[in-house]
């Protein structure tokens, strides 16, 4: 039996009066929230990784539009409200049995019980797509407002968690677009058009919105909330970075080091590593880069007290694991082959880099040791 024997004739559908059903707040909402999660899947999933700043503001944007929806859900207009699809688990077993029987009735002229309860659903889990993604920020990266305060593994375990998140508001996406396909089906009502307009037919001569929206009322609260978080954000934000180094290199290993190779930074590395490297210095990768006594002693001292283990960056942690062959060889790393297996050997010998350890080549803070995404750019000259 088709859609339309249950609902009404193309004539009826035709003579029947339209009403406004979902006001302006809640079509900006979604189509708002539709694009931003677009662009995040995309920059997250997909994208190359200096796009993280494009992740961010959009991440941003999508906060706001979800503190929006829920100060709408009590300022909009009746079917923006919260009151109007109130989760009820027996109405929503109700509707799967008469869906389930060919039964289901076109009585619901806003969210229907599933409707309702995947948008609460969805609330909820971009809410945490945002908290984890802060936490991630923070303690992965040393970014944003919980940087001063986040160790690397919090933020390593919410990254997890945030990805996690990402692939079931994935799938959550593809329910509700079947969802939408199905009931415009089954009612014979267009809900994107009708998501787009505003507008639905009647299904009673009482379907009218009885609460008129307050946008005022909304517009103060969503100044309210945006007037004490971003002030906070902001000075947290910029305080010291957990366990990220401060200071500049020493100025004998910059002078010593720096004059053959790009002079890495000590958190790149264990303290066993540049003992060992200190140590050998006669045969220093088939070079003899031997120092006097004084200097060898005062650089192993430095680089010991500064390395990996002594901070909390993404890379200090990282590269903690040294190659099995290659020990002491930081581009032969698990971690760096992992970072730049995507990038064809070619690169590392064309003009504009020179060897795979030119760090500060395509990473503009390689300096800081901080190796931020937003900071990489591969130079266009890479042609051998």
């Amino acid at each position: 039996m088709s859609a339309i024997q249950y609902g009404q004739s193309a004539q009826e559908r035709t003579n029947e009066s339209s009403v406004l059903v979902w006001d302006w707040g809640v079509r900006v909402f979604h189509w708002g929230l539709a694009v931003c999660v677009g662009i995040c899947a995309y920059t997250g999933f997909l994208g190359p990784r200096n796009w993280l700043n494009v992740h961010l503001v959009v991440g941003v944007m999508i906060a706001a539009l979800v503190a929006f929806r829920v100060v709408w859900g009590w300022f909009g207009s009746t079917y923006a409200r919260f009151e109007s699809f109130a989760i009820s688990p027996s109405a929503m077993k109700r509707h799967v049995r008469e869906i389930a029987l060919g039964q289901c009735r076109r009585i619901h002229l806003g969210h229907n019980p599933l409707g309702a309860a995947m948008i609460y659903a969805m609330l909820v889990v971009l809410f945490l797509l945002v908290a984890s993604g802060v936490v991630a920020l923070g303690g992965a990266l040393k970014q944003g407002p919980l940087a001063f305060t986040l160790a690397f593994a919090n933020g390593s375990l919410a990254r997890q968690i945030h990805e996690l998140l990402a692939i079931a508001l994935l799938f959550m996406i593809l329910a509700h677009l079947a969802g939408v396909a199905f009931e415009s089906w089954w009612t014979s009502e267009d809900l994107v058009r009708a998501m787009v307009t505003g507008r639905k037919r009647e299904i009673s001569s009482g379907s009218v919105q009885s609460n008129r929206a307050r946008p005022w009322g909304a517009a103060a609260v969503m100044v309210i909330i945006a007037a004490a978080v971003t002030p906070g954000v902001i000075l947290l934000s910029n305080l010291p970075a957990r366990g990220v180094p401060q200071g500049p290199l020493d100025p004998t290993y910059a002078r010593e080091c720096g004059s053959c190779h790009f002079a890495y930074p000590p958190s790149l590395a264990p303290s066993g590593t540049w003992t060992a490297v200190m140590g050998g210095l006669r045969d220093h990768f088939g070079e003899n880069a031997s120092l006097d006594a004084g200097t060898t002693v005062q650089l192993r001292e430095w680089l010991v007290d500064n390395a990996g283990e002594h901070w909390d960056t993404r890379a200090a942690n990282m590269f903690s694991r040294v190659s099995p062959t290659e020990p002491l060889r930081i581009t032969a790393t698990p971690a760096w082959l992992w970072f730049h297996q995507d990038l064809p050997d070619k690169i590392f010998t064309s003009p504009a880099i020179g060897a795979k350890g030119a760090c500060g080549a395509c990473h503009q803070d390689a300096a800081t040791a901080r190796f931020d995404p937003q900071q990489i750019a591969i130079p266009k000259e890479t042609k051998p």
